[in-house]
């Protein structure tokens, strides 16, 4: 590996600041059925083209490289859209066959989980993460620009059926668009016994457009929610988890927060990231990246591209820089990286 002649002698995803990466982000597609304000214009990005996105072989084989060589323990599919990946449930099945068995879990929108979420269970996939900003309809459609909110409150509903649990519903908080849902939005999970995570909005829109000033900060939403909630923080380690989460009048509840911006937490971080198109990133804001499909499609054996991977997480950053002067958003957007 080149320029890592200090890296300890592991097979693990290792880094210079004491990190080690058990965690993969997998992107199944760049594609997504929404057009949320935030995240692309109405009339959608320039798609990947289809022979530049892995196949289901090479997706799988890369993901095997993970956690057979490099240690990886949990697997998240992410988008775009991830339900809108052809034969999503073979890739699903054939990665959890895999020994060790990773952990699996998905990223969506929700808006076809209501007919998938029995399917995608019998495949193999442990729990979803359903993105969600805002409970009135008329509200939904306008930052979605469509009308499909009864579409994704069904999907929600099927995933605890279907007993893809603990179902988390992820929600950014936009000041003068949604910010006044804090309270309803945790209330409405709290009913049903789903896992409310607030993200603070981040820069990785494809306009480039996305101002601070206009993001609702943790420190607000905490704010607000303890306004109508009794909130204590959760007791325990942290350990890499994004969010950080508090008890919600006592418990089981709890709600979380993910305060990228704010209250970093790179130094915990435990991530590496694959995209649709076979690129490895080491962070969601990495300006570079290693090509993995490349290589693969050369002829590259699997430890020759378990020994790029362990490279690119060697150079990861220690932080990703937002706050410093120097920062430059991602040339990806956030659908074409994977949350």
């Amino acid at each position: 590996m080149p320029g890592s002649t200090d890296r300890p002698d592991t097979a693990r995803l290792v880094d210079r600041h004491g990190r080690t990466a058990t965690d993969l982000r997998v992107s199944l597609t760049d594609r997504c059925n929404l057009r949320c304000t935030y995240c692309m214009p109405e009339q959608g990005l320039d798609w990947l083209p289809k022979p530049a996105v892995l196949t289901d072989e090479e997706l799988v084989r890369l993901i095997d490289v993970a956690v057979t060589r490099l240690g990886v323990t949990d697997v998240r599919f992410t988008g775009g859209e991830p339900l809108l990946r052809p034969r999503l449930e073979d890739v699903l099945a054939a990665v959890a066959a895999l020994e060790p068995r990773p952990r699996m879990s998905m990223t969506t929108n929700g808006i076809t989980l209501a007919a998938r979420a029995r399917g995608l269970a019998a495949a193999g996939l442990d729990r979803v993460n359903v993105s969600l900003d805002t409970l009135v309809p008329a509200r939904f459609a306008e930052l979605t620009r469509r009308d499909r909110l009864d579409d994704v409150l069904a999907g929600l509903a099927a995933a605890v059926d279907a007993g893809l649990a603990p179902v988390k519903v992820n929600s950014v908080l936009m000041r003068g668009v949604n910010d006044d849902e804090a309270v309803p939005l945790l209330r409405f999970c709290v009913e049903r016994g789903y896992q409310l995570r607030f993200i603070e909005q981040m820069p990785l829109d494809p306009q480039h457009g996305w101002d601070r000033d206009r993001m609702v900060t943790a420190e607000e939403i905490l704010a607000a929610l303890g306004e109508a909630f009794e909130l204590t923080p959760e007791p325990g380690e942290r350990g890499g988890a994004p969010a950080e989460r508090w008890l919600v009048a006592g418990g089981p509840a709890t709600v979380g927060v993910i305060a990228s911006v704010t209250r970093p937490f790179c130094a915990a971080c435990d991530r590496t990231r694959l995209t649709a198109d076979g690129q490895l990133r080491n962070c969601l804001f990495s300006r570079s990246e290693t090509d993995l499909r490349a290589a693969l499609r050369s002829g590259a054996s699997d430890e020759e591209l378990a020994d790029l991977w362990r490279g690119n997480a060697w150079a990861k950053a220690a932080g990703h820089g937002i706050d410093s002067d120097g920062f430059h958003q991602p040339d990806r957007p956030m659908s074409a990286i994977g949350g």
